[in-house]
């Protein structure tokens, strides 16, 4: 049974990550205009193209939510868990929560921010060389990007570059993670810490 769980969970993780990055795409397409350097991502939830923005990143995390059932079934790794899970609720509330609600909408996209690099992190127990240390590149990465657009340093990127930087590389997560449960689930483990 573990195994089956495993590879669903799997699945569900690639099909999350791999929809929303092509949802993003079309999205960005569909809005006149938009610049992935000077407007935020969160601008196609309220733009011309908002309805496959919010529907998409609203699935990504309906998506993950239901792949935790699954691998917490397979491998009961209970941070991982707990990460995942917050991932999944922010960004199912940046789906809800556009920037039109104010002060709620930057709050769920950290969460989701926040917790996305940590799952990331997190999973290098779970992983073999050397996807492991590539899961721990890709974490630094989200969070090195998320501080510093909190201190607003965007290194020439512009707000949407930067923020596409602490997007994208947990998105290659996502993308990764759920291809090497399809692949190998069966032989994924929790390491004991040493």
């Amino acid at each position: 049974m573990k195994y089956a769980a495993g590879k669903v969970a799997g699945a569900l993780f690639f099909i999350a990550a791999s929809q929303f990055v092509i949802g993003m795409m079309l999205a960005e397409a569909r809005y006149p205009g938009y610049s992935i350097s000077a407007n935020y991502i969160s601008d196609l939830g309220v733009g011309p193209s908002a309805i496959i923005f919010n529907s998409s990143v609203f699935l990504l995390g309906f998506l993950i939510l239901v792949g935790v059932y699954f691998i917490h079934r397979a491998l009961n790794f209970k941070l991982l868990t707990l990460f995942l899970i917050l991932t999944a609720i922010g960004a199912m509330g940046v789906g809800v929560f556009t920037e039109h609600y104010g002060s709620i909408h930057p709050v769920v996209s950290l969460i989701a921010f926040l917790f996305g690099g940590l799952s990331s992190l997190a999973s290098y127990r779970l992983l073999k060389r050397p996807f492991s240390v590539i899961a721990v590149i890709l974490g630094l990465m989200t969070l090195g990007a998320l501080g510093l657009y909190a201190a607003q340093v965007y290194l020439g990127l512009g707000a949407g570059g930067m923020e596409r930087m602490i997007v994208y590389p947990n998105l290659m997560w996502g993308i990764g993670f759920g291809g090497y449960l399809l692949a190998d689930s069966e032989k994924v483990h929790v390491q004991k810490p040493q």
